[in-house]
């Protein structure tokens, strides 16, 4: 069993921006897009409800990558 961890939530522009620079280092992630989802469902959803998971292994790798994502997000 594989041991995800929530790691950030937010518009799929913003998780795909972080799914991509994650990928550049050889992080592996897995998104649920409960947005599109409920869409395709047929309901509403709030537009920023993207999830990133990656694996909690890869956490103390992938913090200063959130980190500075963070940064360049609130500028």
């Amino acid at each position: 069993m594989t041991d995800y961890t929530k790691f950030f939530t937010g518009t799929s522009i913003f998780v795909d921006r972080l799914d991509y620079l994650l990928k550049e280092v050889s992080i592996p992630t897995l998104i649920k897009n409960h947005h599109k989802s409920a869409i395709l469902s047929g309901f509403g959803q709030s537009m920023d409800s993207v999830e990133l998971f990656i694996y909690t292994s890869d956490i103390e790798k992938a913090t200063p990558i959130l980190e500075n994502f963070k940064k360049e997000i609130s500028e």
